[in-house]
């Protein structure tokens, strides 16, 4: 068989236990085939928990695409070690290429979870499934499709939009990129049939399911990002049931998973041997401090995602936030050391490396900032836009704000979302969404000025580049990952790359 099309046939079959037969005839007898599962609502959901335990990769590494390009964080660079760190290093430094195998795994993992997406609705079609059973999990596997694509689309542009699998490998070789628009309306349809679709609640056994909450959050931020602002608001108005939890810190608390203010989280679990544990607390923590951080000795911390001095500087004083959230120094064998880290996701543990921390994906604050933000894109500061926007400066210890115009109130909701969604990716996305190419290119080129002026961190000698923060327009949009189009000649490039 033909190298090329052997690859790209076993990605297609990436999450399916067996191919089709006219394709590879073999079958791995420990495996349990297609033709004998998904006959039942317990296997759906089987397959349904493989989608969802494929967000836990997505996530594990998307503080590389959504927090380390911005001005929210840094990276605790090694002058020991200058391998594989240039991968993930180029994002923040502007000097990304389609050759970054960051990004092609980043391709790798959503299609992956797509094709299993995509698989497990086919098979759902045809099934004895009664409609009580099959409506939830089509509307969780729909609303799953969405939310890859909100973010594909982002990252990429125009994208491959696949809604179903392929008959054989050979149809591989014709997947083009589908304008932004059509992207954007499958995900607006997908979730308008999850809201549809899915309960309010679940029973505790499902907890971290999505729910229509979850569908209509999702939904309100497509409008938004889309500048639909009265969609947006009707929309995320029927996000009910949810509060914003009395005590910020909470949120991230893994004793308190799914509070009263998690709309959508990513579930982990750490302590056990079972795979499921996080590790943010070592990816983010400062290469040297040991077990200053983590408590445990043993470890090599990342030093992946750094606080920069601009983000610090942007909390005002009293904000609560900011020490549930960061720390600007740590102390190792009686020494301060001067390096900031998270610490939204570092709690105790008791293995290393096996944390406990979920990961939010939507919370009610941000739906509350979200309406704040497009009620006065329609109408200016309203009231009610006040309103939300107060709720949330309240629980942080702060004072409300009057008295604004619409830019400047446009700059506070910017500004609040920074400090009250810090570190949970959202920064690089709202930048995009409020700004031009043009803009974006000016406001991240000036704040490489001020990086390279002052260091957040020590770079041990090492020199800045020429080419070190150095943004462009055609940056607004990541590059298809190289290896795509050499497997696939009707994949574009885009400009810049």
């Amino acid at each position: 068989m033909n190298k090329k099309l052997f690859y790209i046939a076993a990605l297609l079959c990436v999450g399916q236990s067996s191919c089709k037969e006219d394709f590879l005839v073999t079958t791995d007898p420990t495996r349990i085939g297609t033709g004998v599962f998904y006959k039942n609502e317990a296997q759906f959901r089987q397959a349904l928990n493989g989608v969802y335990g494929q967000l836990q990769s997505i996530t594990g590494s998307a503080y590389i695409f959504e927090e380390l390009p911005s001005d929210n964080t840094t990276v605790d660079l090694n002058p020991s070690d200058r391998g594989d760190a240039v991968r993930w290093e180029a994002f923040e430094f502007s000097t990304v290429n389609a050759g970054n195998t960051e990004i092609g795994g980043l391709w790798s993992r959503y299609y992956s979870a797509l094709y299993n997406t995509n698989y497990t609705l086919e098979k759902l079609a045809t099934s004895n499934l009664e409609p009580t059973a099959r409506g939830p999990i089509e509307g969780q596997l729909k609303f799953l499709r969405a939310y890859f694509y909100f973010h594909l689309v982002q990252y990429f542009g125009d994208v491959v939009l696949v809604t179903s699998t392929v008959d054989n490998p050979n149809q591989a070789f014709d997947l083009v990129r589908s304008p932004q628009a059509e992207v954007w309306a499958q995900i607006e349809k997908d979730l308008q049939e999850a809201v549809a679709a899915l309960p309010a609640t679940y029973p505790a056994a499902q907890v971290g399911s999505a729910t229509k909450g979850a569908a209509l959050a999702l939904l309100g931020k497509t409008y938004l990002t889309q500048k639909k602002y009265s969609d947006a608001v009707a929309t995320l108005k029927q996000v009910t049931g949810y509060a914003l939890n009395p005590v910020y810190a909470d949120n991230f608390n893994p004793a308190k998973k799914n509070g009263p203010e998690s709309i959508f989280e990513i579930q982990y679990q750490g302590g056990n041997d079972l795979g499921e544990w996080s590790s943010f607390a070592y990816t983010f923590a400062p290469r040297a401090s040991a077990a200053a951080i983590t408590g445990f000795a043993s470890t090599s911390p990342g030093g992946r995602n750094i606080p920069t001095n601009d983000l610090i500087a942007a909390y005002e004083p009293g904000d609560v936030r900011k020490d549930a959230s960061l720390k600007t120094s740590y102390t190792l064998n009686g020494k301060v050391v001067d390096i900031p880290y998270i610490i939204k996701y570092t709690h105790p543990h008791t293995i290393s490396g096996r944390t406990d921390d979920n990961w939010l994906i939507l919370r009610y604050a941000d739906v509350l900032l979200m309406l704040a933000e497009a009620i006065n894109e329609q109408s200016g500061p309203t009231a009610e836009a006040y309103g939300y926007l107060n709720q949330v400066r309240t629980r942080a210890g702060l004072k409300d704000i009057a008295g604004l115009d619409k830019a400047t109130f446009k700059t506070a909701v910017m500004k609040e979302r920074r400090v009250e969604l810090a570190f949970e990716n959202q920064r690089w996305f709202d930048l995009r969404r409020t700004m031009t190419p043009a803009e974006l290119t000016a406001f991240m080129n000036a704040y490489g000025l001020r990086e390279r002026a002052n260091p957040t961190v020590s770079r041990g000698g090492i020199s800045f580049t020429a080419q070190d923060y150095v943004y462009s327009d055609y940056e607004y949009f990541l590059p298809v990952p190289a290896p795509e189009i050499l497997l696939n000649s009707k994949l574009t490039q885009n400009p810049g790359y």
